[in-house]
């Protein structure tokens, strides 16, 4: 029996708002790194996952080129999904530590991921009006998940995107929110709006976060909604 959600995804990947994003998913499918090149890449827009009684939003900005616009799952497949679920399983939040193909078993435990953008934008850098675009359906994600509490923004500018959703859909003032590793910001809807620095390659070898730092969040999060 398809559900709301799975509704929501059909939408989703049947999108194509956005010409730029949809030419730019047709290159990186068409010219595949050396590593891929016989893989067959997804090349559409990627939906959320995860738990749909979640009480936890995990949120990056967009899909990975060579991540999920190829293995057609957010966060999988690539170096930052690598270190984000050694610690979502330490923090017993799924029930294995990798991440790698849309049909590798993996399962999440009273969570959801989704991106704010549902493709990858050249150079990571979304306009303005491809966020707008994009905008309905992650309202619609929060909208589902009826017993989300916590959202976890993956790195400053999932954040700041966040907050501009907020600001765009309900009263808030973003100049007293202020990107944190471990900050909570309470929302205007009733949920909470958690900062954390985003799980990519550059953060971790530079050692701005690591396994214990990120587990930590996501625990503390499950000790506040009181979640073994």
């Amino acid at each position: 029996m398809k559900t709301n959600l799975d509704m929501l995804n059909k939408k989703i990947i049947a999108c194509k708002k956005c010409p730029r994003l949809v030419a730019f998913k047709k290159k990186i499918s068409t010219e595949k790194r050396r590593q891929y090149i016989n893989e067959t890449y997804w090349g559409k827009p990627i939906t959320g996952y995860g738990d749909p009684k979640a009480k936890i939003l995990i949120v990056g900005l967009a899909p990975a080129a060579h991540g999920g616009t190829r293995t057609g799952r957010v966060f999988t497949g690539d170096a930052s999904s690598t270190f984000l679920f050694q610690c979502l399983y330490k923090a017993k939040l799924c029930n294995q530590p990798t991440s790698v193909n849309k049909n590798d078993g993996l399962k999440l435990y009273h969570s959801y991921i989704t991106t704010v953008l549902k493709c990858v934008p050249p150079l990571d850098k979304p306009l303005p009006e491809e966020l707008q675009n994009c905008s309905a359906f992650f309202k619609n994600e929060i909208i589902l998940l009826k017993q989300l509490t916590m959202i976890v923004a993956l790195g400053k500018i999932a954040f700041d995107a966040c907050i501009k959703f907020y600001k765009q859909n309900y009263k808030l003032n973003n100049k007293d929110f202020i990107f944190s590793h471990g900050k909570y910001y309470p929302l205007p809807d009733g949920k909470t709006l958690v900062g954390c620095y985003h799980p990519s390659p550059r953060n971790v070898n530079t050692g701005r976060i690591n396994i214990n730092k990120m587990t930590n969040i996501f625990i503390k999060v499950k000790r506040k909604l009181k979640i073994n």
